[in-house]
């Protein structure tokens, strides 16, 4: 299915946050590559209604719910981006069954070790504050005009979940932290 509401581009975007909108590995350990702290915080999660553009990238009706997951990820205490995944309920019995118990772990850790999880292109969007996904992301705090979002399809056995991020002002206030040995 065609993604009409979120596209390929990011034009518009500050040159500073482009390699976050384009790493194509875990942002949870390029996070946490930048952090001494890293922590995962649960806004909400369970069955809900979720947007049209994403109820058709998950193959089901608009009137069904599905699994919904919203986190905060925290670096050195600021929230740095604010996370929503989706699933057809369905899934959670099935391929996606873990994705339910996560609580405050980070679902990256599971995409990228999984061996049979296959992502698809990643899509980008400049959100406004009309967008729902903006409202939850600066429920916390006042956000700036735009936020950049970021989302991709992983696939497990057929079985697609929807990734969105988007990124908040504090991912620009990272540095990389030497680790000791």
């Amino acid at each position: 299915m065609r993604d009409t509401f979120w596209n390929g581009t990011n034009i518009g975007c500050e040159a500073a946050l482009l390699p976050w909108l384009h790493d194509h590995g875990s942002l949870t350990r390029r996070i946490q590559q930048h952090c001494r702290q890293f922590a995962v915080r649960p806004v909400r999660s369970g069955l809900a209604r979720i947007a049209y553009d994403e109820s058709a990238l998950l193959g089901i009706t608009p009137q069904q719910l599905a699994y919904s997951r919203e986190v905060f990820l925290y670096a050195d205490g600021q929230p740095v981006v604010f996370a929503h995944s989706t699933c057809a309920a369905k899934h959670l019995r099935g391929a996606w069954a873990a994705l339910g118990g996560l609580g405050n772990k980070p679902l990256g850790a599971m995409l990228f070790t999984h061996p049979l999880v296959e992502r698809r292109p990643l899509r980008f969007k400049a959100l406004r504050f009309h967008h729902p996904l903006y409202r939850s992301a600066s429920a916390m705090e006042k956000m700036p005009h735009t936020l950049w979002a970021r989302r991709s399809l992983f696939c497990l056995h057929g079985a697609p979940l929807l990734v969105t991020e988007v990124f908040l002002p504090g991912i620009l206030k990272l540095r990389g932290v030497v680790r000791g040995t």
